[in-house]
């Protein structure tokens, strides 16, 4: 009972400084992550510019264009992870963590961007064709390509995946389409080799096309996170948790949301209503503490608890209590 009596009196949280240790690290996470992928890509673009000046090849120019591109959209994703660092506050009361999303929407304008770049200049080269130079060359630049973005996009997507967030592995897909597009380049620097003057820009078309393809699937995860969708396997966890909290006769709706990289959730429960204020309340601390354990990336819960009434659809509204706490 001295238990209960201080967890229902004193502000308390779950493991808050785990949980707030946990956000920063991931913030940091991401930044190295960022980091690193501008390095690799920079590296990537500049050997891939220079060969650009000195063969002409559309395709390894609309190659160049894009991981210049993805390199550029660690900006947008840096300052997310830093403005999602600051703490909540009065006009902000869920905090900065949307800034990614919205970092989301600038990484799929730059794709699209640089796409129709590439597109553009496809098409006046097989327009107006020409020769391009130094072949060998173009495929030595191809194959750095293909290794770069590689690496880049196993990184991004594998953090991406760790910390919960949507615009990092859109970002680190991008990468890796990016990656397969510098192959297509050796078929463009073949071609090139044998005396077909129209296979580089048939192949930077087809680097195009690539690049349209990924471009929708970054967009549609960037769009599901703007929705607030969640995997619902996700919801399956939190409602096979608050299942097994002793004191819960049934759970009605169970909602979450991505703030960022991290999860918010609000649920409703029904308990007995000859409990107390304060074992109501207990079982919903629990209900909160199950979810936290129950769901990945979820930091802070809500549960609403409703008493068991006889007559369905009519509870009594003064018998209705609300937990929240907040991580």
């Amino acid at each position: 009972m001295r238990h209960r009596l201080a967890h229902l009196v004193t502000p308390h949280g779950h493991e808050a400084m785990d949980k707030v240790d946990s956000a920063v690290e991931t913030s940091r996470e991401g930044m190295r992550t960022l980091w690193l992928s501008l390095g690799i890509l920079g590296t990537t673009t500049v050997i891939q510019a220079t060969v650009v000046a000195l063969s002409g090849s559309v395709a390894l120019l609309g190659d160049t264009i894009h991981n210049a591109a993805d390199a550029l959209t660690a900006v947008p994703l840096g300052i997310a992870f830093v403005l999602g660092r600051r703490a909540a506050n009065r006009r902000y009361t869920y905090g900065y963590g949307r800034a990614e999303d919205l970092a989301g929407i600038a990484i799929v304008l730059t794709i699209a961007a640089s796409c129709a770049l590439a597109a553009h200049q496809a098409v006046d080269r097989l327009l107006d064709p020409r020769d391009i130079t130094h072949p060998w060359a173009v495929a030595v630049a191809a194959v750095a390509g293909f290794v770069g973005n590689e690496w880049v996009a196993r990184y991004r997507i594998r953090t991406g995946r760790r910390i919960g967030s949507a615009a990092l592995v859109a970002d680190g897909l991008h990468a890796r389409t990016d990656g397969f597009a510098s192959l297509a380049v050796l078929l463009g620097a073949g071609g090139a080799a044998l005396g077909w003057r129209a296979a580089d820009p048939i192949v930077g078309l087809l680097i195009t096309a690539a690049i349209l393809r990924v471009l929708g699937g970054a967009a549609r995860e960037v769009y599901r996170r703007l929705m607030d969708c969640v995997d619902p396997v996700l919801v399956d966890r939190a409602e096979t948790a608050l299942r097994a909290v002793a004191g819960v006769q049934h759970i009605g709706q169970v909602r979450m949301r991505w703030i960022g990289h991290v999860l918010r959730a609000e649920t409703d429960i029904v308990v007995d209503p000859r409990l107390t204020v304060l074992q109501a309340h207990a079982i919903a601390a629990d209900a909160e503490h199950a979810l936290i354990h129950a769901v990945p990336r979820l930091t802070a819960a809500t549960v609403h608890t409703d008493p068991q009434t006889t007559t369905p659809g009519s509870p009594d509204p003064h018998a209705v209590l609300s937990h929240h706490v907040h991580h």
